[in-house]
């Protein structure tokens, strides 16, 4: 018995020992340092002598009208256009700010990072560029909660937010009916990954990186994640080299996608569907952009949100999936009301 004891002891302090050393991240290299990822954008430096890499498009930042600034989604950077036209920029005087978020691309990661430093991330970027008081911003997909982010704690430097297919936390406060209907839709690797990703986030690393379980088609990309259409657009922004997961995780994946993953479905120091209007005078829009057809979004979470918040405008493609910003000319569409406030007519 005692030789037993002592066997079980050993193997529970190896599986122990494997287990922290499986689910401990490595250290971020140093970019552009010996030994290093190699960094090829423009950067700036903030207040915590972190690098944010970005870059411009639209027209030049000391002549232009509006300033827009994009938050990239889940496994993409700066490189990843979001479909406004050239000819709507130059008409209107826009300037298109991207820039890799924490942790992805030429940015350098925060063992810090959380909602309110991604948000103070878009504020010190704005100074360091000197885009004045106040400035636009767009987040797509899982850039979504960095704009919410915004709302809660710049809302003083914010001229518009347009929240494009945004990640939601399927642990917000809302009704059992509303998160348990659109939780029930998802995948059932979804939903296992993002319930580790919200009840045990130490373990999340270690999960993505095992290879027993299948994981997230989400997390993963895979097709399944998508509506056929979706599928053909991706592809087509494949082709482009928009989309390049290696270059989003140069740096490895626990200080970009796991990170994006444990902050979005963590415990919130704010309740998205408790923010104040930041423009009760009605000189700022705020819209949320979402289709119906959605696989990786699921449009009852988010019409639940567009309720609870009356002065956002919510707009509803009957057909779209994920992607469905990227076809007929709807980009456009949502930089128009962004700046000038125009309802699209149609979608």
């Amino acid at each position: 018995m005692v030789a037993l004891s002592k066997l079980v002891l050993i193997t529970a302090v190896a599986l122990l020992g494997w287990a922290y050393k499986v689910a401990r991240p490595p250290p971020p290299p140093i970019l552009g340092g010996p030994g290093g990822p190699p960094v090829s954008s423009p950067r700036v430096q903030l207040k915590d002598g972190r690098h944010l890499a970005y870059r411009e498009a639209g027209v030049g930042r000391e002549i232009a009208k509006y300033k827009i600034i994009f938050s990239h989604g889940f496994a993409s950077t700066k490189e990843s256009d979001f479909p406004v036209s050239q000819e709507l920029a130059e008409e209107l005087g826009i300037y298109l700010l991207y820039f890799d978020r924490a942790g992805y691309g030429d940015s350098d990661a925060n063992p810090k990072r959380g909602l309110k430093s991604d948000a103070t991330d878009v504020e010190e970027l704005a100074d360091k560029l000197q885009l004045g008081e106040k400035f636009y911003v767009v987040g797509t997909s899982m850039g979504g909660y960095v704009a919410w982010s915004c709302l809660n704690y710049i809302p003083y430097r914010l001229a518009g937010v347009a929240l494009v297919v945004p990640a939601v936390n399927y642990w917000w406060p809302m009704p059992a009916s509303v998160s348990a209907s659109a939780y029930r839709k998802l995948d059932v690797g979804d939903r296992r990954t993002f319930w580790i990703a919200h009840h045990m986030p130490w373990l999340f690393y270690a999960w993505f990186n095992q290879k027993w379980f299948r994981i997230s088609p989400i997390v993963e990309g895979k097709p399944e994640a998508f509506t056929e259409k979706d599928w053909e657009i991706l592809a087509e922004i494949q082709r482009t080299g928009q989309l390049d997961r290696g270059r989003a995780t140069k740096q490895g994946a626990y200080h970009s996608l796991c990170r994006d993953a444990t902050i979005l479905f963590g415990a919130w120091e704010f309740d998205p569907t408790a923010i104040e209007n930041p423009f009760p005078d009605g000189d700022g829009v705020v819209s949320i952009w979402q289709g119906r057809e959605d696989k990786i979004v699921r449009v009852e979470a988010q019409r639940y949100v567009a309720e609870k918040l009356p002065w956002v405008r919510y707009h509803e493609h009957p057909e779209g999936g994920h992607l469905f910003m990227c076809a007929d000319g709807l980009g456009d569409k949502i930089v128009r009301e962004l700046l000038l406030g125009e309802e699209p007519r149609d979608l």
